[in-house]
């Protein structure tokens, strides 16, 4: 598999799907993240850790340029937990649960995040304000309520299906509404 290649591809996913959102500075992006499905195996069958690093770094520096906090997931192993940074936890007040992802509890993506972070942590849930799902990980838990799906120009990432939503707040009364 071409690493650049990849890397260029969820860079370029990653800025399309802020721009449709608008996102803006302090917002959450959640990812959750099968390189196991972005190299054609069965979720949770044959990830990678050099993958998920290039994976990684490259959403990372995508969130820094636009100063959004990003949030990886756990596999199904954790509980799809949310790894993230320590101070993410403390502005939103999410609760820290006792885990250390690994490459096969927690999956190769949030492993990476939780070793690159400088302080990481891991949070039982949270609400995010857009989200990317790489191979059909179901992030949508971790979204806020209202979720919007995002279709994106790339429909795969690698051998992975690649889906993304946006957030928006409720739409409560308007012309659409009915009372009786």
């Amino acid at each position: 598999m071409d690493l650049e290649a990849i890397a260029q591809e969820i860079e370029e996913d990653a800025e399309e799907l802020i721009g449709i959102a608008g996102a803006k500075s302090g917002q959450v992006l959640v990812v959750g993240c099968s390189t196991s499905e972005v190299l054609g195996n069965k979720i949770g069958t044959g990830g990678s850790m050099k993958l998920a690093k290039v994976l990684y770094t490259t959403l990372r520096k995508v969130c820094r340029k636009h100063k959004l906090i990003l949030a990886a997931q756990c596999c199904e192993h954790l509980n799809r937990a949310i790894v993230v940074d320590q101070k993410a936890m403390e502005k939103f007040g999410w609760q820290q649960v006792t885990v250390r992802p690994i490459e096969h509890a927690g999956g190769a993506f949030a492993a990476t995040a939780y070793n690159e972070l400088k302080n990481p942590v891991v949070v039982e849930e949270i609400k995010a304000d857009l989200g990317i799902d790489i191979g059909q990980t179901l992030i949508g838990m971790y979204l806020k309520r209202v979720a919007v799906p995002v279709r994106l120009s790339r429909k795969t990432l690698g051998n992975a299906v690649l889906t993304a939503a946006r957030t928006r707040p409720p739409l409560i009364g308007g012309e659409r509404a009915v009372y009786k």
